[in-house]
C-alpha cells in the first residue's frame, strides 16, 4: 500500500479514472471498427469523447481538493479536454488538418502532464513508469500527427483509434491498481 497523499486521493476516486479509460476504449473501438466514417462524424465522436474525458478529469480534480497536493495538472488536462471537445462539437466541419492539430495538441499537453505526474510520484509509487510511458507515447503520438498531417483519412482514424484503445487500457489498469493499493474508506 502507498501512503503518498496524492496516491491516496487518486485511490479514493479511482472510478473516475476507470470511466476515462472506458470512454477511451469505446472511442477507440468505434474508430477502428468504422474507419471509413465521414470526417464530420469522427469529429463529433471525438469531441464527445474529449468532452466526457475532460468532465471526468475535472470531477476527479474537484474531488481531490482535500489531498493538500498540487492537482493543477488534473485541472489543466480536464479543462483542455472540455475545451477541445466543445470546439469539435460546435464546429464539426473542421478540416482534417484542423482535427489532426487539435488532437495532436491535446495529446502533447496530456502526455507532458502525465510525465510530470510520473516524475512527481517516482519516489512513492512502484511502477510509475506506466504513467510515464503513457505520457511519452501521448507526446510521440502528438508529434507524429504534427509531422505527418497528410496521412490518409483511414490511416488517421486507425491511429487515433489505436491510441485511444492503448490510452484507455492504461487508464483502466491504473484505476484498478489504485483501487487495489490505496487505503481509503470505501
Amino acid at each position: 500500500m502507498n501512503d503518498h497523499p496524492l496516491w491516496q486521493a487518486l485511490g479514493r476516486h479511482w472510478k473516475w479514472i476507470a470511466l476515462r479509460g472506458v470512454a477511451a476504449v469505446l472511442f477507440g473501438v468505434l474508430a477502428i471498427a468504422w474507419p471509413g466514417i465521414a470526417l464530420t462524424v469522427l469529429v463529433i465522436v471525438w469531441g464527445a469523447y474529449a468532452f466526457v474525458d475532460g468532465v471526468f478529469t475535472l470531477i476527479a480534480a474537484a474531488s481531490m481538493r482535500e489531498s493538500q497536493r498540487p492537482i493543477w495538472p488534473l485541472w489543466l488536462v480536464g479543462a483542455l479536454g472540455v475545451l477541445a471537445g466543445l470546439v469539435a462539437l460546435f464546429w464539426p466541419a473542421l478540416t482534417a488538418l484542423g482535427l489532426l492539430m487539435l488532437i495532436a495538441g491535446w495529446a502533447l499537453a496530456t502526455g507532458v502532464l502525465q510525465i510530470i505526474a510520473a516524475f512527481r510520484l517516482r519516489r512513492s509509487l512502484a511502477n510509475e513508469w506506466w504513467l510515464g510511458l503513457s505520457g511519452a507515447l501521448s507526446v510521440l503520438f502528438g508529434v507524429l500527427m504534427i509531422a505527418n498531417p497528410g496521412a490518409g483519412a483511414v490511416a488517421v482514424v486507425w491511429v487515433i483509434g489505436a491510441y485511444a484503445l492503448f490510452f484507455g487500457v492504461l487508464l483502466i489498469l491504473l484505476a484498478l491498481r489504485l483501487r487495489k493499493t490505496s487505503t481509503f474508506d470505501a
